[in-house]
């Protein structure tokens, strides 16, 4: 089963997120067991060439490569479903028009206007055909929930033709509220439990971005019903590791030192 068939099916899948565009870090998050892999590329420093090398590497490991591009633009979606991304999260979709905007610039007409070349995803110019017919099956629209704009308007961009799921930005959520990183104010709260009201009866799965590796947290969101979780990051889990190594590394040179 395909993650496209998953995603449809409202079944959970976990991924990550690579924040690096070194490779031989995507090498190792690729042997972890993570069902799919995205290329963070609107935060990090990450090129478009490092993007399709972490891709190629993401693909001979038979994992699905998704890309969260750096904006809801018909020329970076283009090249970066061109150099083999399966799919694409968008970030910052507030309304059916920008949902409408991200599947557009995804799908070939009829479905859409992307524009038709030849690069990596078509097998170097000889293999289109088969592309589009893998592409119109298989190919991964994400659309992020990070404003309470989007909050309010998600029944309206799901509706959207095209649109397979959506994740939940939480960081951007609560700042758009007006209260950054501040999960547990009264207003970010409750745009989160609208979310989750809206879950209940949408055929189409949420996600969410558990950025901390903290397993009770991941459970959380899985007894909440989100379906497409990405549960930590390169950057994150290497920081969260260097600080727990510093920790007993003090206390060595605080001993050595008295």
């Amino acid at each position: 089963m395909t993650l496209k068939d998953k995603i449809i099916n409202k079944e959970l899948t976990i991924g990550s997120w690579l924040s690096f565009g070194y490779t031989p870090i995507t090498e190792m998050m690729c042997k972890i067991g993570f069902e799919w892999l995205v290329i963070d590329m609107e935060h990090t420093s990450i090129t478009e060439h490092q993007a399709m090398q972490m891709m190629q590497i993401i693909s001979a490991h038979d994992i699905p490569p998704l890309v969260r591009v750096g904006s809801n633009d018909e020329l970076i979606i283009k090249k970066t479903m061109d150099s083999g991304a399966h799919g694409v999260i968008v970030p910052m979709v507030n309304s059916k028009e920008d949902a409408k905007k991200v599947v557009e610039a995804v799908k070939y007409p009829p479905s859409g206007n992307r524009g038709v070349g030849l690069f990596r995803a078509q097998n170097y110019g000889i293999g289109f055909s088969e592309y589009v017919d893998w592409h119109e099956k298989n190919s991964i629209i994400i659309v992020q929930i990070e404003h309470i704009d989007g909050v309010n308007n998600l029944p309206e961009i799901m509706s959207t033709n095209g649109v397979d799921a959506f994740i939940v930005g939480p960081y951007d959520l609560s700042a758009s509220i007006g209260y950054p990183g501040n999960f547990e104010h009264p207003k970010v709260e409750k745009a989160l439990n609208n979310v989750l009201k809206y879950m209940e009866k949408s055929e189409k799965p949420g996600g969410f971005h558990v950025v901390h590796s903290d397993v009770n947290q991941l459970r959380e969101k899985i007894n909440k019903g989100y379906k497409f979780i990405a549960y930590g990051d390169d950057m994150v889990f290497i920081s969260e590791k260097l600080s727990k190594e510093k920790i007993i590394l003090e206390k060595f040179i605080n001993r050595k030192s008295t």
